[in-house]
């Protein structure tokens, strides 16, 4: 039973015995006080779950005792007498905050009704503090974010510093580094933890939908809206809207988010009224938006209406010495959750998975560790159990450079051609070895052209060009 003890606050003598014997009987510990002034010293003085007052009482009334508890006691369910059978003093109470009102002369049977009606509320308010707890303490950052290296440490940084406030944060890193995982943890730890998190992915919705999926839509707003559907925005109210690859979003639509961000709300598509929402945004993405910015693919406004605090996660290969880390995590779980044997991995086995250059970042290395957790029989992981991390065999520190491996082949080639006759070879030559190049690096970059151009050490516009001219196909996988 959450509910124990209980005042009961009455200026008339009658009121207070009657409750005191059959609350008492019921096991409440129960206290008296025959007018406001006494109820408020007691409260003060112990701690009470519930407080039965009547609303006209001597000194303070019941009203204003009322409005005392909630200013310093607001955790104090509160429950109101009147003598007066019309519903002015009862709704007023409500208005206040009680938590109910029973008029006299009542019935026990009425004031039992509501106090098991507390008591529930009581358990279910209590489950609920539970659950958040439990939440929090499994989003606890070093629960769920692995690592201890210095880039790691900057992280946790502001992160601790940014999740208990309510601003817009910018999250930025390469595909696969724990956006979303930085996302949830800063909502999780904040204090709209128990209200919804939503993610939206704004590159994988098609442009002609992205709009209705932010903001709703009302019923014959386009073929096929058949009836009202509230947005992302509408549902996150309250909470945190997670908004992926927002560096993807159109510009007409950024102008939108900006409008949403400025004014806290919204207008569903199709419709003219605005709809107030109450939420936090958490934005990512893997491109650099500065250079979107210049470009103008992406509204400067905008830009640093979200770039209010940034966090930028390091890629797996820039903090190697936390792979051990992240491979004793990846274990434990697939251990715990699904039985497997490998409960950690050789020597040379660590030193492979930590030399290995890791494109996917910690989620290709997660994807790694459970195919091989999954097909290896042994308690520790071999270097058998990862072929594709494997280096080429015959591969030594004495192989040949890159320079005189280009000049073999190409020696190869040409032997077979009469250079006396070609007049453009020089291009011909750098044509055959951008395409290549360039592959690799969109490859290693997952299609991120900033990125790549900031490698290539060339112009972003330049970049774009060389992909038409050379017919490069950035779809294939």
């Amino acid at each position: 039973m959450s509910i124990h003890r209980i005042l009961v606050a009455d200026d008339e003598e009658s009121i207070r015995w009657v409750l005191s014997k059959a609350l008492s009987k019921q096991g409440y510990a129960v206290e008296l006080a025959a007018d406001g002034t006494e109820a408020l010293e007691l409260i003060r003085k112990k701690k009470f779950d519930l407080a039965v007052l009547d609303i006209k009482m001597p000194g303070i009334t019941g009203l204003d005792l009322l409005n005392r508890i909630q200013e310093e006691y607001p955790g104090l369910l509160v429950v109101i007498m009147t003598a007066e059978s019309t519903m002015k003093n009862a709704v007023e109470a409500m208005k206040r905050g009680a938590y109910d009102y029973i008029t006299k002369p009542f019935d026990l049977d009425a004031l039992d009704a509501i106090i098991l009606k507390a008591n529930k509320a009581t358990d279910v308010s209590e489950e609920v503090q539970r659950l958040k707890h439990e939440l929090k303490e499994h989003y606890q950052l070093d629960r769920t974010i692995i690592g201890k290296s210095r880039p790691m440490q900057e992280v946790y940084k502001v992160l601790g510093k940014v999740a208990p406030s309510d601003v817009t944060v910018l999250v930025t890193g390469e595909s696969g580094t724990g956006k979303e995982l930085v996302a949830r943890a800063i909502h999780f730890n904040s204090p709209r933890l128990g209200q919804p998190f939503l993610a939206l992915n704004c590159a994988a919705i098609p442009r002609e939908l992205l709009e209705s999926e932010l903001f709703g839509f009302e019923k014959g707003a386009f073929t096929g809206a058949t009836e009202r559907k509230s947005g992302k925005f509408e549902q996150a109210d309250g909470g945190t809207l997670f908004l992926d690859e927002i560096g993807d979003m159109p510009l007409e639509l950024q102008a939108k988010l900006l409008r949403v961000l400025q004014e806290k709300e919204i207008t569903r598509t199709g419709g003219s009224t605005t709809i107030p929402v109450n939420v936090r945004i958490v934005a990512a993405t893997n491109q650099d938006l500065k250079e979107q910015v210049k470009a103008k693919e992406f509204r400067e406004d905008l830009y640093y209406r979200l770039n209010v605090v940034p966090i930028s996660l390091p890629a797996l290969r820039e903090r190697p010495d936390d792979i051990p880390l992240l491979v004793e995590f990846f274990l434990e779980r697939m251990h715990n959750e699904q039985g497997v044997a490998a409960r950690g991995c050789t020597a040379d086995t660590m030193a492979l998975l930590q030399k290995h250059s890791w494109p996917g970042n910690v989620r290709e290395l997660e994807n790694s560790i459970q195919r091989a957790a999954l097909l290896s029989p042994n308690q520790l992981l071999t270097p058998e159990d990862f072929p594709i991390l494997e280096p080429e065999s015959g591969a030594s520190d004495n192989d040949e450079s890159l320079e005189s491996l280009i000049a073999h082949k190409l020696h190869c080639s040409l032997s077979q051609m009469n250079v006396q006759e070609l007049d453009n070879l020089y291009e011909m030559v750098l044509h055959q070895m951008e395409r290549p190049l360039i592959n690799i690096v969109m490859d290693k970059t997952r299609g991120n052209q900033v990125r790549a151009a900031e490698i290539l050490g060339i112009n972003r516009n330049t970049l774009r060009k060389k992909i038409q001219t050379l017919e490069i196909d950035l779809k294939k996988e």
